[in-house]
C-alpha cells in the first residue's frame, strides 16, 4: 500500500515542480490538484486557489482532524544551475522548485488522505487543505477556505521539519516606526536630526531584552532591518527618518504586550502592519503530540512562521525535508523522505482515528 501511494505521490510532485505556482499564481497547481483528486475518484472543492476535500464517511458529529499544506512557492534564486521547473531525480533526490517547501510535504498528507479517504471504521473526519499564499501569509490563503472545512478539532501543518514535530512557532509582526524632527541646514546646525532620534530609539531596541524566556522558543526579539530619510541632500538635516522592526514572539507574550512596551519606551511613532501571524503552540500530552512520541519523535520550537499560526485549533507543524534546503538554489528533497513521510503520517493519524 506504501509503495502504491508513494508511486502517486512521486508522480503528483513531479507534475507540480513542472508547473509554476508562485504566490498569487497557484491556478495552475490548483488544476493539477484536482485532477488528482480526480482521477482517484475523490469529489474536492475549491476556494480562490485552496482545494480541499473530506473522507467519503463524513460525519458532522464526529470530530475533524485537518491535514494541510501548501502549494504556492517562492520565485527561484539567481544561483540556480539546474531548471528549477525540471524534476530531477538523481543520487536518491528529487530536484525542483518547491520539491522540499512543502511539495514533499504536500504530496505525503495527499497521499495519506488518499489512505483513509474510504474508511468507514474510523473516530474522526479526515479533512484536507492544499493552500495558496503560506509563502507570503497571503489573506487569500489559509484563511480564505478555513470555513468551508466545518468544525476542526485539530490539524497536522506539513512542513519540513526532518520529521520531528514542531510544538511551538513564533510569531511574527512588522512594524512601521517613524521618529520626528526639524528640517535644517546641516553647516549651521539648524533643525532637530530624525535620524538621530532614530537612533536613540534604535539603541534601546537593540540592548531591551524581554524577561520572559521560552523553554522550546527561547527568546521574543526585536531587529531593524530597514532603515530611510525622505531627504536625499548631504547638507538638510533630515525631519523624518523612518525604520523597521522584525518581531519575533514567543509563546509567553501576546503582541498586544510587546506593543506596550514599544510604546512606553519609544519616542518614535509606530504602527504594526499586521497581527494576525500570533505565537502558537500544541500541549505535549495532546494526542498528536503523543502518537509522534510514541513512533520516537522528538519535538521542539519553530524559528519560522507558516499557516499555523492562521488556525484557531491545536496543530502540529511536522513534514518531510529540511527547513535548511527551502528557498535555496537546486532545491531538493530525499525519495526516501517521501515514503518516511507517508508511512509516518498514516501511523500518527491511525493512533487517533
Amino acid at each position: 500500500m506504501i509503495e502504491t501511494l508513494y508511486a502517486d505521490a512521486l508522480g503528483l510532485l513531479k507534475q507540480l515542480i513542472a508547473t509554476p505556482s508562485f504566490s498569487k499564481e497557484e491556478n495552475d497547481t490548483a488544476e493539477i490538484i484536482i485532477n488528482f483528486f480526480e482521477s482517484h475518484g475523490i469529489p474536492c472543492q475549491r476556494v480562490g486557489n485552496n482545494i480541499y476535500a473530506k473522507n467519503k464517511y463524513y460525519d458532522v458529529n464526529k470530530p475533524s482532524v485537518l491535514l494541510n499544506s501548501h502549494h504556492d512557492t517562492v520565485k527561484p534564486n539567481k544561483g540556480y544551475t539546474l531548471d528549477p521547473f525540471t524534476p530531477i531525480e538523481k543520487d536518491g533526490k528529487l530536484f525542483g522548485l518547491g520539491s522540499n517547501d512543502a511539495g514533499g510535504c504536500l504530496v505525503s498528507l495527499i497521499a495519506t488522505f488518499l489512505h483513509f479517504y474510504d474508511r468507514n471504521d474510523i473516530s474522526h473526519n479526515v479533512v484536507f487543505a492544499a493552500s495558496a499564499e503560506e509563502e507570503i501569509s497571503g489573506v487569500n490563503g489559509i484563511e480564505l477556505v478555513l470555513p468551508f472545512l466545518g468544525n476542526i478539532d485539530f490539524g497536522i501543518v506539513g512542513e519540513p521539519t526532518k520529521l520531528e514535530m514542531a510544538v511551538a512557532e513564533r510569531g511574527l509582526m512588522v512594524i512601521d516606526c517613524t521618529a520626528p524632527g526639524r528640517a535644517g541646514h546641516a553647516a549651521r546646525k539648524e533643525g532637530e536630526n530624525a535620524l538621530y532620534n532614530a537612533l536613540d530609539d534604535i539603541n534601546w531596541i537593540r540592548n531591551y531584552q524581554f524577561p520572559k524566556v521560552s523553554e522550546l522558543l527561547g527568546e521574543s526579539r526585536l531587529t531593524v532591518t530597514v532603515i530611510e530619510t525622505e531627504n536625499k541632500q548631504h547638507n538638510v538635516v533630515p525631519s523624518t527618518c523612518k525604520f523597521v522592526i522584525d518581531v519575533r514572539v514567543n509563546e509567553l507574550y501576546s503582541f498586544e504586550e510587546i506593543l506596550e512596551a514599544l510604546k512606553a519606551n519609544l519616542k518614535s511613532t509606530f504602527k504594526p502592519r499586521t497581527t494576525r501571524m500570533k505565537s502558537t503552540s500544541i500541549a505535549l500530552d495532546h494526542p498528536l503530540v503523543k502518537a509522534g512520541i510514541a513512533l520516537g519523535k522528538g519535538y521542539y520550537g519553530s524559528p519560522t512562521t507558516s499557516d499555523k499560526a492562521l488556525m484557531p485549533f491545536s496543530t502540529l507543524k511536522m513534514g518531510p525535508g529540511d527547513s535548511a534546503r527551502s528557498h535555496t538554489a537546486d532545491e531538493f528533497i530525499y525519495l526516501d523522505e517521501i515514503k518516511d513521510g507517508i508511512a509516518t503520517y498514516i501511523k500518527m493519524v491511525e493512533q487517533i482515528v
